[in-house]
């Protein structure tokens, strides 16, 4: 609670919360139960998250963690909020709030409030956790912890006021805040996949761990009409960091999320990342090891896409390296980048957590961000559950004690991007032995076959094939050439290669196709890593 805000009178407040459907008492029966009022504004929650940082960090408390180590993926599972209960089951609004419970793998109690009230006269009370809102086992042991242990996060459902008969509001959700500063929402192809971040400290440096910050506190603002936009605050807090944000979540096709924040640090950072994503990747028709698993393809994304200040449109594939790998993509003034899901075939994956339908992220700066990198960080894995891949924008200003940030940016979460460009786009990338059929083939030759489709290609007149433009940071090409995808399918271009390379250090590599003067394609981007059997 910010008990720091004036206490309205108890009669102000419960006309002031009657008047939007919520109740009025602090243990109303089979309602949720509200704690006392107090004032709310963003502009009092970013002051809050100041005064923070210019203290030293505390650590939330949590509920003993004897039991919350009790309470397992399994035993988790088992405990389901009630949806009677949920916040505007009744409106207003189309969208119903429902709750996580603590467990094993999320311990830090977070403090949920429900705002009401006009911008400028709006007032906030908490949500008290009540164990009668969840159904669980008699056995469970979240029935040993005490009765005020909080919550560990929340979900957006689905309209109330949709087709029943299609999807129930229920059963079906489309927006998920769980764990530290983790969150999520699903595309128009309504499946879960990567997250997105509140803020991203440290990421996988050599010197000092990881910061997870976590939000400590969310407020809902109470729907005022029935248009499907949601604005959520929170209060994030973290050992270098604490900061205010606003969000402003539609549910379209997908999910779009309007974001302000307001950062301020209390200890140096040495890589702060803005607009964070996480997610996985395994393998795909890129790269995978003999028989390491029956599934053509694992991943939630296979690549990123940037769209930078100058306007050039680039498709970098991920990889799933054996060891720690840092990319930056230096930048003045971004446009957007995003991690995607660009194959959107079944047969690709052959699994029925649907791969083939895991949501594309992509972020829009609203402002001018001015100098910095857009870093990708992939960490390597042997198993599809590790979000070992994170792409995020670092400003090019150093992070000091006592620095602040007020950022806006947009996040969409699609099957595909925003504002796709109207170039040709990279479709696969596939590597191979190099050389030629029917002759031996040399160590440290490798074959790279780069699809694109669309865009200029597929008006290019007969018999005019497109010149590969290519780049090496070491290593040497041969056998290059461009040919139509025997496929019949208009604007279907491949570009082969071969790269003579030795060592085991990584090749950066540039591609793009032109006919004459015209560019014709997004530019390829891709870090290769020499394997031992590839060296010479």
């Amino acid at each position: 609670m910010m008990s720091r805000r004036d206490l309205l009178s108890a009669g102000t407040a419960a006309a002031a919360l009657a008047a939007f459907g919520l109740p009025t008492s602090a243990s109303a029966t089979g309602e949720l139960k509200l704690g006392s009022a107090n004032r709310f504004s963003f502009d009092a929650l970013m002051e809050e998250a100041r005064t923070l940082a210019g203290k030293p960090y505390v650590a939330p408390s949590s509920p003993p963690r004897a039991i919350l180590e009790r309470i397992d993926y399994q035993a988790h599972g088992q405990i389901k909020f009630d949806t009677d209960r949920a916040l505007f089951a009744e409106g207003p609004g189309p969208f119903p709030v429902t709750f996580f419970h603590l467990g094993k793998y999320f311990q830090v109690p977070v403090r949920m409030h429900v705002v009401s009230g006009e911008a400028g006269d709006q007032i906030e009370r908490e949500i008290e956790y009540d164990p009668s809102c969840f159904d669980m086992p008699a056995d469970s042991p979240a029935r040993e912890l005490p009765k005020d242990c909080g919550f560990a996060g929340f979900r957006f459902q689905e309209s109330r006021l949709g087709d029943q008969a299609k999807l129930d509001w229920r059963k079906n959700d489309w927006a998920a805040f769980l764990g530290a500063s983790y969150f999520r929402a699903i595309g128009e192809l309504h499946q879960y996949g990567l997250s997105a971040r509140g803020i991203a400290v440290n990421v996988a440096l050599l010197d000092r761990p990881e910061e997870f910050p976590n939000f400590t506190h969310f407020y809902f603002e109470t729907p005022t009409d029935g248009s499907g936009t949601l604005v959520l605050y929170a209060l994030l807090d973290g050992p270098s960091i604490a900061g205010a944000y606003r969000f402003v979540m539609t549910r379209q096709r997908g999910v779009v999320m309007e974001v302000e924040k307001a950062l301020y640090l209390r200890s140096d950072i040495a890589r702060l990342g803005v607009a964070p994503m996480t997610s996985m990747y395994w393998f795909s028709e890129t790269r995978k090891p003999e028989a390491v698993d029956w599934r053509p393809e694992i991943h939630d994304s296979d690549g990123l896409a940037l769209w930078t200040g100058m306007g050039e449109r680039i498709w970098r594939p991920l990889n799933n390296p054996s060891r720690s790998v840092d990319s930056s993509f230096q930048d003045l003034s971004p446009r957007g980048f995003g991690l995607l899901q660009r194959d959107r075939n079944f047969d690709h994956y052959q699994d029925g957590v649907m791969y083939d339908r895991r949501p594309s992220l992509w972020v829009e700066p609203l402002d001018d961000w001015g100098a910095g990198t857009i870093q990708l960080v992939e960490l390597p894995t042997d198993d599809e559950i590790d979000d070992n891949i994170v792409a995020m924008w670092v400003p090019a200003a150093p992070a000091r004690t006592g620095a602040s940030y007020r950022l806006r940016y947009r996040l969409h979460w699609l099957a595909d991007e925003p504002y796709p460009t109207s170039l040709a786009r990279c479709v696969a990338s596939r590597l191979g032995n190099g050389g030629q059929p029917g002759q031996p083939r040399p160590h440290g030759l490798r074959k790279f076959m780069i699809e694109f489709l669309g865009g200029p290609l597929a008006n290019l007149p007969f018999g005019v094939k497109p010149e590969a433009v290519l780049w090496a940071s070491r290593g040497s090409f041969s056998y290059v050439f461009t040919e139509a995808v025997p496929d019949d399918l208009p604007g279907h271009w491949r570009a082969q290669f071969d790269l003579q390379v030795n060592g085991a250090e990584p090749v950066e590599m540039r591609l793009f196709l032109r006919n004459g003067s015209q560019i014709l394609t997004e530019t390829w981007l891709y870090q290769y890593h020499p394997l031992p059997n590839e060296q010479s």
